[in-house]
């Protein structure tokens, strides 16, 4: 199953993270197949591209909690 989660970038005590979709069984920090958007937690800056999330949930990925978070606080 492919999921729409965040990939952990950046320095000690400086998180970046980029949403991917990737598959469910890799690791965290593993090679995604398509890098959609990313987010910054220390200025709460992101960039997401919404058509490409609802295309891919239309095509059966699920998204994690956190960045179901980050889409509902951003663009309601």
């Amino acid at each position: 199953m492919l999921k729409i989660r965040l990939k952990r970038l950046g320095r000690k005590k400086q998180p970046f993270y980029r949403i991917i979709l990737i598959d469910s069984r890799k690791k965290r920090d593993g090679k995604a197949i398509e890098e959609i958007g990313f987010y910054n937690p220390l200025t709460k800056h992101n960039q997401l591209n919404i058509n490409k999330i609802n295309e891919k949930i239309k095509q059966g990925a699920q998204i994690t909690a956190t960045v179901q978070n980050i889409i509902k606080n951003n663009y309601q």
